[in-house]
């Protein structure tokens, strides 16, 4: 994709961006957005698209860091029940609760019985906010294992992107099986009707930020023509099914 032609479908998305958010205050309705995936995945870079021109006051990026020894001993979401949209707010989570069934449990920062627990009480967990008004859309960036080299050692090489670098980096490519075998059990045992997944080919980080912004477009209940976009590609944006482990569609 051109440079000219990935700005000016930007633009034109992130007007549409903003009609959304106008919706959402007028309408009093909280949306709650989380993007999980691997590491260097572009989570970064597709929440800041989505939130460059929205109202800093309606919007919040929440990006948890490790939890306090008190908020280890405390019910696991407690900390991300403070985090939550309120009405008329859009909350985007750079990694969310999904950290227990992808990092904490590739990397062994969580207990086997803390792990069953959170796959046991997540679906419930999140049906509840759902039936309270919350609206939650979930994607997973999928990138796969040579991009996902490329981006870290560009991170490695780029002194404005220092920052992005932690201890879990080093390890990414060395657990890249681990990760797979966690992913796939996330997205088996959490996909439901009430809060599906949604599957993003990130490996050209242009076209998925594109795809994200588009198809979040048409996840809000809205008047009818209230949006004006294009149809996301369905081969780069799809909602997870078991065959997809196997397909290809997602790398293994």
């Amino acid at each position: 994709m051109s440079t000219p032609s990935y700005k000016e479908s930007l633009h034109h998305l992130q007007v549409e961006l903003v009609k959304l958010q106008k919706h959402l205050i007028a309408s009093d309705l909280p949306l709650l957005v989380i993007f999980e995936g691997r590491d260097a995945a572009g989570k970064d870079g597709v929440i800041k698209r989505i939130v460059e021109h929205l109202s800093p006051r309606e919007t919040r990026v929440v990006a948890l860091g490790k939890p306090s020894d008190q908020e280890q001993q405390s019910w696991y979401f407690q900390r991300y029940v403070a985090h939550l949209p309120k009405a008329q707010e859009m909350v985007l989570m750079n990694r969310s609760w999904y950290n227990r069934a992808g990092v904490e449990r590739v990397m062994g920062f969580c207990s086997d019985a803390q792990y069953r627990e959170f796959i046991a009480t997540v679906v419930d967990f999140e049906a509840l906010l759902s039936k309270s008004g919350v609206q939650i859309v979930k994607y997973y960036l999928d990138i796969d294992r040579d991009e996902q080299a490329k981006r870290l050692q560009a991170r490695r090489d780029d002194p404005l992107k220092q920052w992005k670098i932690s201890p879990i980096d080093a390890v990414a490519q060395e657990r890249w099986d681990d990760y797979s075998q966690a992913r796939n059990t996330m997205l088996l045992q959490t996909h439901s009707n009430v809060c599906p997944w949604t599957i993003v080919n990130a490996n050209n980080k242009k076209r998925a930020r594109l795809a994200v912004i588009r198809h979040l477009l048409q996840q809000v209940e809205s008047p009818a023509k209230l949006f004006d976009f294009k149809e996301p590609n369905p081969e780069l944006i799809f909602s997870f099914h078991e065959k997809h482990l196997t397909s290809g569609q997602i790398a293994p």
